[in-house]
């Protein structure tokens, strides 16, 4: 990474770090008053969940809302499912992910932020969310499994990464085949120029580091992905939209022992249940995982 990259992911996780002391500090005032929100224009924040999706969740989840969208009504997210949210901030799209998935589900959230981490573990507890589980790390590094993903969905992150082939290859990598995203980005018409862009806006306000509408596309097509969709749903500066991003890991057909695992209706593959991650078990209670694999005949990539 050259020294402006490392300059400018310093500035985000600055800033990041910043919106979270703000959100903390608000819910510490005294007199019982609530959290406060990090300020955001109209077109980015809490205002683009419905009323009842806030519903139950802990203020300062919703406070913290730095997003231009909603992946999660994006997603389809089923029972059973695992979901990665990049970039997952104050927790509130892993919160609304893991309602949505089930006891049988899991969600993950992904932040750089030791601030947001702190906040988003405490607003599990809160929501007493036991499907949930926040992890450290970039998102051009996912510390998660090849394989093992159902759904990556994020919020306004990616256009933040200084390394956006690297955030592609790795949402590619961790999904299972057939596996999906459905995320929420700022995108610029293909007209604009980089310079033109950063007009518009700064890097840390999800504007200067957007990728046009065929360079996002590219982008997905070279990691891999299939079936690109891209659909703006409201501008957020001259040329620049909030849109929502969908894409698809193809299901492969291969066999044998290094053979991505498939998956059946009831969440379950190789005959174990949450496959390939460290809370995987036979389905059958007589058996151990390994047996369960073998008698399956296809094996799980760890």
């Amino acid at each position: 990474m050259n020294e402006q990259s490392s300059d400018l992911r310093e500035t985000v996780r600055q800033r990041y770090a910043a919106a979270a002391t703000t959100v903390t500090e608000g819910a510490a005032a005294c007199c019982g008053s609530g959290p406060t929100a990090v300020e955001v224009d109209a077109n980015f924040g809490s205002g683009l969940y419905d009323a009842d999706e806030r519903a139950g969740l802990p203020a300062e989840a919703v406070a913290a809302s730095l997003g231009c969208g909603n992946p999660t009504a994006v997603a389809e997210l089923r029972d059973g499912d695992r979901v990665l949210d990049l970039g997952s901030g104050g927790g509130i799209d892993v919160l609304l992910s893991a309602r949505r998935v089930g006891p049988t589900g899991k969600a993950y959230g992904l932040d750089m932020t030791e601030e947001m981490l702190a906040l988003a573990l405490a607003n599990a507890e809160k929501a007493g969310a036991g499907n949930v589980e926040f992890l450290k790390g970039s998102i051009e590094a996912i510390p998660l499994p090849a394989n093992t993903i159902d759904v990556v969905i994020s919020n306004c992150v990616i256009n933040l990464s200084v390394d956006k082939p690297a955030v592609f290859a790795e949402m590619f990598r961790v999904l299972r085949p057939g596996g999906r995203i459905g995320i929420s980005d700022v995108v610029a018409d293909d007209a604009l120029t980089s310079a033109q862009r950063a007009e518009r806006g700064d890097y840390v306000g999800c504007i200067a580091g957007a990728l046009s509408f065929a360079e996002y596309r590219a982008g997905l097509e070279a990691a891999g992905f299939t079936d690109v969709g891209i659909t703006p749903t409201h501008a957020v500066a001259d040329g620049m939209h909030s849109a929502i991003v969908r894409a698809t890991k193809t299901a492969t057909t291969a066999t044998g022992p290094d053979a991505p695992a498939a998956r059946s209706a009831d969440g379950s593959c190789c005959g174990v249940s949450a496959c390939c991650t460290p809370a995987e078990e036979a389905v059958d209670p007589a058996v151990g995982v390994d047996e369960a694999k073998s008698a399956a005949g296809c094996g799980c990539t760890s």
